[in-house]
């Protein structure tokens, strides 16, 4: 991916994740010729898919379901379908068994799920029900609140025109609750109680925070609107189809050409320099699909920033590392209790009270031995990804960013002894659930966090969401207070990544923003 370039053209876009594919994507839209810089071999970021733990078999190396990009308007309004993206569904979004057996389980129809809840809990099925109609009120309005810029003032209106109906203040403070509080306020049974807790654990909130209420509730009423899809054939299919529409568009895509500086004259992004010393220069802008603490002081110079931001900086918090297992399996996962209907996703835990010692765990700098997993049944969800009658499965957790102490003959150094070990404790919980796993297993590949960096620089020691998610480093204070939006301290350069607002999940929010604020300041004198 490597054509002849325009001489300085409109945009210079670092980094092609999926952020840094939207902006370009919506510049190029507007008209603007655009160049995208990508340091690594293949576009893609945290979306990409290969055949490197099997040949027969296609794992996605980091992502994999994508609920906000389905209800993402920035991602459908781009047509992908045109290029290519094809959606598939695992017959149930996702799951958590039960150790004893049976299962807890959201479907696609929310009568199902609600009869499924009743039938385990007299009073839940009524009680889902409530909730599913108040999120059809607010719903809508909330998820376009959370992809637009800071402040969202249409869709803020709009959803405080829906409140009254939907149970106004007393709603809002659910959302805003720890997702423990929204569990005890009329949901009694187990089966709940897993599935909003294990959604909400995707983002790295305490079950006892403000703000782990809404992520647990978004991604739980998002399965049954528009399902946990993934592209067919893996992740990747996303992402080129995001690059064969800005190619043709006239954009420029080059891989291998990493950007170790953006230069600044008077204040303002000029262009960048590659490693090697190759100087493109930029007619309009440069927006950065990069972390935050990557552009503050590294790419941008620290004597052309101010001293409040760099300050800021040193206190950027990010959030907990990663470890990720990609199994190929000859047969399906042989759970001890079959599912009434099959999850893609699959959320390992057996308790509210599991998910607390866990999070305990890693907030003391501990690699837990009963780790808390969210799974992935691939060939579940698109068949293309294995083999007939094969699955392509995958598990991660959070570990510590920095571990200090873990399971007897853990070090901490995550070479191969401390991943063997970790992975050996993936699958002795799957094992609980479904014994004779690891008879199955024709290939293993095992990621640590300096493995997931290493494949996209963005993934700062393992970390998935470009920065913490809690609340102190959200909205306004995204990434730095002050710095709440796309615009950055030096004039014509765009903050385009998830440490920018609204922070991680593939739905194109930051890279949208970031395109939105370079146009604008395009149009304005000086």
């Amino acid at each position: 991916m490597e054509p002849s370039a325009p001489s300085t053209p409109d945009a210079v876009v670092i980094g092609a994740g999926p952020n840094g594919l939207v902006a370009a994507n919506l510049l190029a839209d507007a008209g603007w010729s655009v160049l995208l810089l990508e340091a690594q071999p293949d576009i893609g970021g945290a979306v990409r898919s290969t055949r490197e733990v099997h040949p027969a078999y296609v794992h996605d190396t980091f992502s994999s379901f994508y609920p906000l990009g389905a209800a993402s308007p920035i991602i459908r309004g781009l047509g992908l379908e045109d290029h290519g993206l094809v959606w598939e569904q695992a017959p149930a979004p996702f799951g958590t068994p039960y150790v004893g057996g049976g299962w807890a389980l959201v479907h696609r129809d929310r009568e199902a799920t609600a009869e499924a809840l009743e039938r385990q809990h007299p009073g839940d099925g009524r009680a889902w029900l409530r909730l599913c109609r108040q999120w059809d009120r607010v719903g809508p309005s909330l998820v376009g609140a959370l992809l637009s810029p800071f402040p969202p003032v249409r869709h803020g209106i709009g959803m405080l025109a829906r409140l009254p109906g939907a149970g106004g203040l007393g709603l809002v403070r659910e959302l805003l609750s720890p997702v423990r509080t929204v569990l005890d306020s009329e949901l009694r049974g187990t089966a709940p109680r897993l599935l909003l807790a294990g959604n909400a654990l995707h983002a790295d909130i305490p079950l006892d925070s403000p703000g782990s209420g809404l992520m647990g509730l978004l991604l739980t009423m998002l399965a049954q609107d528009v399902g946990f899809p993934v592209p067919r054939g893996g992740a990747g299919q996303l992402t080129g189809a995001m690059g064969r529409r800005l190619e043709q568009r006239g954009g420029q895509l080059r891989t291998d050409a990493r950007v170790e500086q953006v230069l600044v004259e008077r204040g303002r992004a000029v262009g960048v320099r590659l490693a090697g010393g190759e100087v493109v220069r930029a007619g309009r802008a440069v927006l950065a699909d990069v972390s935050a603490p990557a552009l503050y002081g590294d790419l941008v110079a620290p004597d052309q920033l101010p001293d409040r931001v760099l300050r800021a900086m040193r206190r950027f918090e990010w959030d907990p590392a990663t470890v990720k297992v990609d199994w190929a399996l000859d047969g399906p996962i042989p759970w001890a209790s079959a599912p009434e209907a099959a999850p893609g996703t699959v959320h390992v835990l057996d308790s509210i009270d599991d998910l607390h010692r866990f999070e305990t765990e890693l907030r003391a700098g501990h690699v837990s031995d009963r780790p808390y997993l969210v799974m992935g049944q691939m060939a579940t969800a698109d068949p293309t990804r294995a083999p007939a009658g094969g699955e392509s499965v995958w598990a991660y957790t959070h570990v510590p960013q920095d571990a200090r102490s873990g399971p007897p003959g853990f070090t901490g150094r995550w070479d191969e002894a401390d991943k063997d070990l970790v992975a050996g404790l993936f699958e002795r919980r799957i094992a609980e659930l479904a014994p004779g796993f690891a008879d199955r297993v024709v290939a293993r590949r095992v990621l640590g966090p300096p493995d997931l960096q290493a494949r996209d620089a963005n993934l700062v020691g393992g970390a998935l969401g470009g920065g913490t998610a809690a609340l102190q480093q959200q909205l306004i204070f995204r990434p730095v207070p002050g710095w709440g939006r796309a615009e950055t301290p030096v004039g014509r350069l765009f903050l385009a990544s998830a440490s920018a607002h609204p922070g991680g999940g593939v739905h194109g929010a930051p890279g949208a923003n970031a395109a939105r604020a370079a146009l604008l300041h395009a149009r304005l004198p000086g």
